[in-house]
């Protein structure tokens, strides 16, 4: 069994995060596993302490690399006036709650609200503001 505290499991008819399956698979799927209560409040807290776009691309980094979790963010497809126009989302993967998936973006978001400059770099980085200067 693991050596590390493990999220506890949630109630089968609220969540699909398929916890159980986990356990009988191998080490290197619970990863995803150590995201207990705790760890998760220690995230949420970092995320929104987040001031450049640098430290967000290294957040980006190392939940993939620690957790084999996949967190993108990318302008929606229409007019971004707010930060509610980023797609903010962590790709579905056995042993990730629901809640998280929800609570991971909503960190996000308030971060970007906070740091309107990360939302300009990540707009610059899809070359939504490259081309403004530029005549085709």
């Amino acid at each position: 069994m693991a050596d590390f505290k493990i999220r506890k499991e949630c109630p089968p008819q609220l969540c699909d995060c398929e916890r159980e399956r986990l356990l009988g698979g191998e080490q290197a799927e619970l990863a995803i596993l150590r995201l207990n209560l705790t760890e998760e409040k220690r995230l949420l807290a970092h995320i929104e302490t987040i001031a450049t776009y640098e430290q967000l691309k290294k957040l980006e980094k190392n939940l993939q690399k620690n957790l084999g979790v996949v967190l993108r963010i990318a302008p929606g497809s229409g007019e971004v006036r707010t930060v509610r126009g980023f797609q903010i989302q962590l790709l579905e993967q056995p042993g990730l709650c629901r809640k998280t998936r929800a609570a991971i973006p909503a960190a996000v978001r308030r971060c970007l609200a906070r740091h309107p400059e990360i939302a300009f770099a990540i707009l610059d980085e899809h070359d939504l503001l490259g081309r403004i200067g530029r005549s085709d």
